[in-house]
């Protein structure tokens, strides 16, 4: 009767606790679905009509274009230096540094190339997660066959020849940066495939390609330089690679990624206020800092687990994901609260829609920071701001 009993008691806490887990899982499921479906109803118009444009476009590659500047050859990328400008003194030496004002003579066919592509195949691929149109995928495949498999117009996989500076050097590791607009099409081929809207021979010629630059990124000179700086620049490293190592499947990566933010990338670039001290520095410390707050909160939707959650993670002292945005809101929310001078150039282009305010108003639950992130316009409108917002299409990041 005893082991009945027992028995009996047994099966009764598991299934309470069976009906528990159920429970929890559905209402996350409903939560899910509502905030897939928030994003839906803000973006979906913006998306198909954008696709639609988009669909007649044909690929243009850096190989479409050269600079004589550059000592590399068509098939590699080539960018120079934002804030360098020909010395006054003497048009023919080296350039001077002028920080925060950006040269417009400098050559920018191939950033331009990068940016158009990632936004054309980011909306494609946008569109047909939300129509199941096959004229989407097939076109947003067309571009990435394109940059990263046709033999003729396909990049090189690094950056060597990327923010070269006239008279100083020939490319720089802080040029990775340029690269930030590969991470949206590196998650387009992971959507595509997961929807099995890409053939297996393309989609793992794709992913070769990033398999290389990802080796390039851990092993060249420059990613490592880049890889150990301290500001936006070593955030923008760990976004990159976590992507294109969560696409080419090298956990090792992923887990170096999540460390590093963990143990250096936070104790290094947050103040215990939640601040960026090293963007708050510069000239355009407004801008800077909602640049590396996306860039914190796109490390955290790539990496975050349910053993490994970076959205709750922080330091004894508190500094954590959660801070920097409690720290930067108010200045979104209003942006006359600002407690430091304007930035230099393009202050009127922010705020945007940013993808932090999405993905930080989910995670924890933050109706605040999702009514601000509806009623912000989808995309800054100059070249210089698309440059510095590379996450475009944040269905892509949601499911």
């Amino acid at each position: 009767m005893m082991k009945k009993k027992y028995f009996v008691s047994l099966s009764i806490v598991f299934l309470t606790f069976l009906f528990f887990t159920i429970s929890c899982s559905n209402i996350h499921k409903i939560e899910n679905s509502k905030y897939y479906d928030l994003v839906v109803s803000t973006d979906k118009d913006r998306i198909i009509n954008d696709a639609e444009k988009y669909l007649h476009l044909e690929p243009i590659t850096i190989t479409a274009s050269f600079s004589e500047r550059s000592l590399g050859t068509k098939h590699d990328f080539y960018s120079e230096g934002d804030y360098w400008w020909p010395n006054p003194i003497s048009p023919d030496s080296p350039y001077v540094r002028r920080d925060g004002l950006t040269n417009p003579d400098n050559f920018k066919d191939h950033r331009i190339a990068m940016r158009n592509m990632s936004i054309y195949v980011a909306a494609l691929t946008a569109a047909f997660k939300l129509t199941d149109d096959a004229k989407y995928s097939n076109k947003a495949t067309e571009h990435l066959k394109a940059w990263f498999v046709n033999p003729e117009t396909k990049m090189n996989p690094n950056m060597n020849f990327s923010q070269a500076i006239k008279g100083i050097c020939a490319g720089r590791g802080i040029g990775l940066i340029d690269a930030i607009h590969l991470v949206e099409p590196a998650r387009c081929v992971s959507v595509l495939k997961n929807l099995n809207a890409i053939s297996n021979e393309d989609f793992n010629s794709i992913k070769k390609w990033f398999e290389e630059f990802l080796y390039w990124m851990n092993n060249s000179q420059f990613g490592i330089d880049e890889r150990e700086t301290l500001n936006n620049h070593a955030t923008a490293w760990i976004m990159q690679a976590s992507e294109y190592a969560k696409l080419t499947e090298k956990i090792e990566i992923l887990e170096y990624c999540s460390k590093t933010f963990k143990e250096r990338i936070i104790p290094t670039q947050v103040a215990a206020d939640g601040s960026f001290p090293l963007e708050l520095k510069r000239t355009k410390p407004y801008g800077y800092s909602l640049f590396n707050m996306d860039l914190f909160t796109t490390i955290c939707q790539i990496l975050s687990t349910e053993e490994n959650n970076l959205w709750e993670f922080q330091l004894a002292d508190g500094r954590g994901m959660k801070k920097v945005m409690e720290f930067i809101f108010p200045y979104i929310e209003d942006k006359s609260k600002w407690m430091l001078p304007a930035d230099v150039m393009y202050w009127d282009e922010w705020p945007v829609r940013h993808p932090s305010l999405l993905f930080a108003g989910i995670k924890y639950n933050k109706a605040e920071y999702l009514n601000i992130w509806k009623t912000l316009l989808p995309l800054p409108k100059t070249d210089e701001g698309i440059r510095n917002f590379p996450i475009r299409q944040p269905i892509l990041w949601i499911d």
